[in-house]
């Protein structure tokens, strides 16, 4: 993958917001490098002198699995459908829950859909759109820093508990722990506004998402994660999805509210 292989033109100004309309965030052409000039080249190399993404999965010098870096799922699809690998008929809705994305997934309340309307896709659908995200990682703290509407997430590694009666939020408050090559996270404390998928899949306040982060090699990296709500699903459900690493790149800002005019052109009423 060239260096800044990836840029937005103009990146607030003159763009829709095209969550629901399943084109997020479209990848343009490379360009110039010009945040990479003068940086050490600390990337493995093959023969002909490209990124190594089969490379062995780089480790700290505790023994710790590195997985920073840069990653990118280049594929709308779980964006569209988190149920895209498993099929609708492996989501164990509770009977409110089914006739509500059924509804919605008819596309008539697009309007209501949190995304149109510039507010965070929430755990773990953000981590699904087609918008890089960093991994910065510490022994104590991994931040995540998505280039989707400029937001950032941390993760603590430092023992301490999930925090039990939150604020709730659209991201949540996560922990985590390494179990062997995983590094596993759990989240708690979510607002219960977050739509899983543009087909508007719900959540309640009782969202509970644990991801395990499994980097596979230097250039790919493995998220599980396990939705667990008993205010909408039976009972738990997982879904896995594999990212690719953009070696030689740096994230952008996107201000989704600048210039949105999206919303105006999609079907249903003003979101709560």
């Amino acid at each position: 993958m060239s260096a800044r292989r990836r840029v937005r033109t103009a990146m607030g100004a003159g763009r829709a917001t095209v969550m629901t309309l399943g084109v997020l965030l479209a990848v343009s052409p490379p360009v110039s490098a010009q945040w990479w000039l003068d940086v050490p080249d600390t990337v493995p190399r093959t023969a002909d002198g490209e990124p190594d993404l089969m490379a062995p999965a780089p480790r700290l010098p505790d023994g710790t699995p590195d997985l920073s870096g840069i990653w990118y799922q280049d594929s709308n699809r779980f964006t569209r459908d988190i149920a895209a690998d498993i099929g609708a008929d492996a989501v164990p809705y509770q009977p409110w829950a089914k006739a509500l994305a059924e509804e919605r997934a008819t596309g008539a309340h697009s309007r209501e859909d949190p995304d149109a309307n510039c507010l965070p896709q929430g755990v773990p659908k953000i981590s699904w759109v087609p918008a890089p995200w960093k991994i910065v990682q510490t022994p104590d703290l991994i931040v995540i820093v998505y280039e989707a509407f400029t937001l950032w997430r941390q993760i603590f590694l430092d023992g301490r508990g999930l925090i039990e009666d939150p604020n709730p939020t659209w991201l949540g408050y996560s922990t985590g722990h390494w179990d062997g090559g995983a590094l596993v996270v759990e989240t708690t404390g979510f607002n219960g506004k977050i739509w899983l998928d543009q087909l508007g899949k719900p959540t309640t306040d009782r969202l509970s998402v644990t991801e395990r982060f499994r980097r596979l090699d230097y250039g790919h990296l493995e998220i599980e994660a396990t939705i667990d709500d008993a205010g909408a699903y039976t009972e738990p459900w997982t879904v896995k999805t594999t990212y690719h690493l953009l070696p030689e790149t740096e994230l952008l800002e996107f201000i989704c509210n600048e210039n949105n005019q999206d919303l105006e052109h999609l079907p249903g009423g003003a979101i709560d």
